[in-house]
């Protein structure tokens, strides 16, 4: 009893952990299986483990029967990262359940991953995308309910919690007795179908608001935002925090208590609720409560999605309204018709269509780099210097940020460190995670006489300075007198060519565009670009920086604009045309946001700014004289009057910076530079509107496809929804081709360059598709 007590509390307090006076990063380095703690010193009468039977069931589930009658189960998913659940392992687990609890030996359970950093990350989104009828998903739904039922019924079981335990993986966990969870950062517990466009559909919207009430149930699974373990557990879904060295101990303690302590249940499992969590325990109790409860869901939803363009959130707040107070087996017939549903709505396939892709672009296409990267110099510590550098030391790399002089350099710590702090503020990161990160950078200036030998040191480059030809070959120039000759040469640029950049250097090979996208810290997407002299080494330690700073790179052909801003350019165009013909400026930012991008045209330009904006236009004008004619003598008549945007507080809006709750006001003085400038009238209504901004922006992405540009239509989504904020329940311009059809796309364009001109010219791989009837995506 004393070992096993102590065991516990050691596991709270971190003490066991034998790595505790050794560096940080050596905490990461564990492997659970077999455990790294030794229990050589705990009597036979705590548990023993000397013997044990094991059975492997078509190398999916690894089960350990131990001689002291707690049962453990290993989730171990061959040759994959993650623990998924597919229909094969969730039939395994059900066999396995069965076994164990007709074994009269074994008393208890306890359920552990065999893999690092991961309990279950979820059900398997293939087993999901065989499914074509709400029936189909209505009965895989219900075979899943079934062996997560056999496991509620049965022994009391133990989940013992470390990594990603999310979607199906938590739904597992809840339906277990009793949940121990690690205090590791890996950990995180969440719901995330709503992102699918899907709901939890193995009882997890029955289960959670049973255990941590409607207003937390709510607030987890219509965001679909994960929590950590200590958070967890003060919401009472899990009821132990410790260390991960000692998960397996602890969960195995636990189920011996379940076999030996006859007031366990009671003592462990009944929550007394006090202050705020008995007055929402009470107010969910009562009919007005509950009533009060959805009715301000329901009005958050609103906000939030004032179109309802998306049905899996409105479902789910039906659902939970429908199942409280109700007899699970009903309420797991509700949410098994609920699932069935969602999970054939055109939203939830885009979805599924982007997490397909997204996924994709998560593996780096080229072999590892032979010289891994592990100091990055970033040159301009401006707005997007900075952010490359956060995210740098963030991915764990070691920075160098250099800028002409200290009152640069400044700028740019202070914009990390304000950054840092928010995420400190918010419990995202530890206070040594803060104390870390920052010590990872080493700041310099133009003054400093030494800044070439730390130079010498890195492994990449990424110049972040004024877009000028003349300055980025300077820089290159400058750069190749310091840097070792494995180090790559990155440019952010958004339109210079990089292979003109290129022809400043002796080592072209080693120069690659990385066009990040503000700010840097947000923004998922990193265009990759590559000419015809980059190495496959440069590419792939550009796609292993990438994707170690957190990135959703795609690689792109060096063209004016590269894709996404050479799919705005067009967009933008249309939009200034528009403006023009006297359309309501507050009616064009209308009509596309409830098209589905996050922000109207015109508010996106202001963040952006319009001299950017304008260097732009003026540089794919050159190139594309066609498809950029028109409308941007507007955007220039805006800048000279020095209306850039939010930055100066005015640009297409009247910016009140700092007041909060105002309405945007349309700038007078971009008024008078429409009126002065306009053409003839357009009478036209929101669909038009968006038939013709986002028709122009779609067909950009297919010459983009066709030219080579970008590599594949799967990426040209991805690029449109993670760079631009293109909707994401349409899938991204070319799924979103496949489900209109790609005839009546065309027909589209057809009809409004009858009407306006060329710009509206079909890209011929969409004329060639309807043609012949083809999609880009045949098996969606």
């Amino acid at each position: 009893m004393y070992c096993r007590l102590n065991s516990r509390l050691l596991a709270k307090t971190n003490l066991c952990n034998p790595l505790i006076q050794t560096p940080f990063r050596a905490l990461h380095q564990f492997t659970r299986i077999p455990s790294p703690i030794s229990f050589s010193h705990l009597s036979s009468q705590t548990f023993n483990t000397s013997k044990v039977q094991k059975r492997n069931y078509s190398g999916t589930i690894l089960r350990t029967v131990k001689k002291d009658e707690v049962g453990v189960i290993y989730f171990d998913t061959p040759d994959a990262k993650v623990n998924t659940l597919s229909e094969k392992v969730l039939n395994e687990f059900g066999e396995c359940l069965k076994e164990l609890n007709n074994d009269p030996s074994v008393k208890a359970l306890v359920i552990i991953s065999g893999k690092k950093d991961n309990f279950i990350a979820g059900a398997d989104i293939n087993m999901l995308g065989k499914c074509t009828t709400s029936d189909e998903f209505v009965k895989l739904s219900m075979e899943g309910k079934v062996i997560l039922n056999q496991m509620q019924n049965g022994k009391p079981t133990v989940a013992a919690i470390h990594g990603s335990c999310l979607g199906g993986g938590l739904e597992v966990a809840l339906a277990c007795h009793y949940r121990i969870a690690t205090s590791s950062s890996k950990t995180s517990l969440g719901l995330p179908e709503v992102m699918l466009g899907l709901l939890p559909g193995a009882g997890g919207c029955v289960r959670l608001p049973r255990l941590v009430g409607i207003p937390n149930s709510l607030d987890l699974i219509l965001t679909g935002r994960s929590l950590k373990a200590d958070k967890a557990k003060k919401l009472g879904l899990v009821d132990e925090v410790v260390d991960p060295y000692a998960l397996e101990r602890s969960a195995i303690e636990a189920a011996r208590d379940f076999i030996t302590k006859k007031d366990f249940s009671e003592k462990y499992l009944k929550r007394s609720k006090s202050g705020m969590a008995k007055y929402m325990s009470d107010l969910q109790n009562s009919a007005i409560g509950k009533a009060f409860i959805f009715r301000q869901a329901a009005s958050m939803l609103k906000k939030k999605d004032p179109y309802e363009r998306y049905p899996s959130p409105k479902e789910i707040l039906s659902l939970l309204q429908s199942t409280v107070g109700i007899e699970q087996g009903k309420a797991e017939e509700l949410e098994a018709q609920s699932f069935g549903r969602v999970g054939v709505t055109p939203e939830s396939k885009s979805l599924i269509h982007i997490f397909h892709g997204q996924t994709a672009c998560k593996k780096n296409p080229y072999p590892d780099p032979a010289k891994p990267v592990k100091t990055i110099g970033v040159l301009g510590a401006g707005l997007m210097g900075a952010g490359i550098t956060q995210v740098s030391i963030q991915s764990g790399h070691d920075v160098l940020l250099k800028d002409m002089d200290t009152k640069g350099i400044s700028r740019g710590l202070s914009q990390i460190q304000k950054n840092l702090s928010t995420d400190l503020k918010k419990r995202k990161i530890s206070l040594f995670d803060f104390n870390l990160m920052e010590s990872r950078i080493l700041p310099l200036t133009n003054n400093d006489a030494n800044w070439g030998q730390h130079f010498k040191k890195a492994d990449m480059v990424i110049e972040a300075v004024f877009e000028s030809m003349e300055v980025k070959h300077k820089v290159v120039r400058e750069l190749e007198e310091f840097v070792p000759e494995h180090c790559v040469i990155a440019t952010n640029t958004s339109a210079l060519p990089i292979i003109e950049i290129s022809s400043a250097s002796k080592r072209p090979e080693n120069i690659v565009g990385l066009h990040y996208f503000s700010p840097v810290e947000k923004m998922p997407l990193l265009e990759i670009i590559s000419t015809p002299k980059t190495s496959q080494e440069t590419l792939s330690k550009a796609f292993a920086v990438g994707l170690k700073q957190g990135k959703t790179p795609i690689l792109v052909k060096d063209v004016p604009g590269f894709y996404v801003n050479r799919c705005l350019g067009p967009f933008m165009v249309e939009v200034m045309i528009l403006l023009l013909r006297g359309v309501d400026p507050l009616l064009i930012d209308e009509a596309m946001v409830e098209f589905g991008f996050p922000v109207g045209p015109l508010s996106l330009a202001d963040e952006v700014g319009l001299d950017v904006a304008y260097h732009v236009f003026k540089y794919l004008q050159k190139h594309l004289p066609t498809r950029m004619e028109g409308g941007v003598e507007l955007i220039e008549a805006i800048v000279q009057k020095g209306l850039l945007g939010k930055k100066t507080g005015q640009g297409f809006f009247v910016h009140n910076l700092g007041a909060k709750g105002k309405k945007k006001e349309i700038n007078p003085e971009v008024l008078k530079a429409i009126s002065s400038l306009s053409k003839s009238r357009l009478a036209v209504d929101k669909k038009g509107i968006q038939d013709r901004i986002a028709g122009r922006f779609i067909n950009e992405a297919a010459f983009c496809l066709q030219d080579g540009i970008i590599a594949n239509p799967s990426d040209g989504d991805i690029g449109a929804v993670f760079g631009i904020g293109f909707p994401p329940f349409r899938g991204g311009p070319f799924h979103y081709i496949d489900q209109i059809g790609a005839n009546h796309f065309v027909d589209t364009m057809n009809r409004l360059r009858d009407e306006s001109g060329t710009g509206f010219e079909p890209a011929p791989i969409l004329v060639s598709y309807a043609k012949e009837g083809k999609k880009f995506f045949p098996k969606n």
